[in-house]
């Protein structure tokens, strides 16, 4: 008899998912968002579409598949990003996502890193539409979940329009109707991931003029954007947003994110409300042995640019990492900052 792991037990709970909205985003970023940056994620927004962190499907299918997927029910709604191109592999991937209670199964066509690269995994595969769209396609017969690719504009030596165009029409006819647009080229000889997501110029008019000729298709923009100002400016040519490290370094943002773009009320009016919502969480993290500083890394941007969130990080980074650290380090670094009535929601 086949045994049920914690993440699939928790899954087959009596939990009411939220409907599935990808008018605001929050990125699929390496090392941040984990489970526990998407629990903060969740309880500051209940409506922005969080992603996990990229899995190869060679790691879900020889790895600890339930690490790799496993999540809370409160993190829905919740995409499962793959990085992967053999069709075979994809389709067993996506059957999994469904299984362990994913809304969306993504598709990584954007990671300039050499590592990936060399497993034709990531913004190298922009140069191979009809390997894409295979995978796609047997993604989209292998699950009911929606099949989304997020991808780059272009690649060094294949940045043209009509590559661009040529990509998307190829994978649209595979079954994809969501596109995940990151507004830069990537330069895969020469620059760093980092360079990559600085160095090549922005081009925004290319991701609304595709929205423009694919009327029918969705277009989500990515890259660059920081303000609410900006998302708005954004929305006005495109179906939605996704935003990266600004919603890492600086989470009170997504506090913000239902009233201006869901007309819902604001969870918490404070990140000390927020924050203390998450204790128990973080409490049952370590009880099944999960190190405090694990944790509390993705909490240090919370209090950006409010007086004292420079001592909460400070006591945070100087105290989470020893031994025996618990629930006390962050009740301690929570006390050094001062709660007012009520924290405006930082829009600009």
């Amino acid at each position: 008899m086949t045994s049920t792991s914690p993440a699939q037990a928790s899954i087959r709970s009596n939990t009411v998912k939220p409907s599935l909205s990808r008018r605001f985003c929050v990125a699929p970023m390496m090392d941040w968002t984990t489970s526990h940056y998407r629990y903060l994620a969740r309880l500051l927004s209940r409506h922005t579409l969080l992603y996990t962190e990229m899995v190869t499907t060679g790691a879900l299918i020889h790895g600890d598949t339930d690490r790799f997927l496993r999540h809370d029910p409160a993190e829905y709604p919740l995409a499962l990003q793959l990085g992967g191109s053999d069709a075979g592999e994809l389709a067993h991937c996506a059957k999994l996502a469904e299984q362990f209670g994913f809304d969306e199964v993504n598709l990584n066509v954007g990671c300039p890193s050499d590592r990936v690269q060399n497993n034709m995994i990531g913004a190298c595969l922009m140069a191979h539409p009809d390997r894409v769209a295979e995978g796609v396609r047997a993604m989209a017969d292998a699950t009911s979940l929606p099949v989304t690719v997020k991808h780059r504009i272009g690649i060094d030596g294949r940045d043209s329009w009509d590559q661009l165009c040529e990509f998307v029409e190829k994978v649209a006819g595979a079954g994809c109707r969501t596109f995940i647009v990151h507004a830069r080229i990537a330069i895969l000889e020469g620059l760093s991931p980092k360079e990559n997501r600085e160095i090549p110029p922005l081009n925004y008019d290319w991701v609304y003029q595709l929205k423009q000729r694919y009327p029918h298709l969705e277009i989500i923009i990515n890259g660059g954007i920081k303000t609410f100002a900006e998302v708005h400016q954004h929305l006005a040519h495109t179906d939605g947003v996704m935003l990266g490290r600004e919603a890492y370094h600086n989470p009170w943002l997504l506090a913000g994110v239902d009233p201006e773009f869901f007309g819902a009320p604001a969870p918490f009016h404070t990140p000390h409300e927020a924050l203390r919502a998450m204790l128990p969480f973080i409490r049952s993290e370590l009880e099944r042995g999960v190190y405090l500083g694990h944790i509390s890394r993705h909490l240090l941007g919370l209090f950006h640019g409010m007086p004292g969130g420079r001592q909460f990080r400070r006591y945070i980074s100087e105290n989470a990492h020893k031994a025996g650290a618990g629930l006390e380090v962050i009740e301690e670094a929570l006390a050094r900052v001062r709660e007012p009535e009520a924290s405006p929601i930082v829009t600009a």
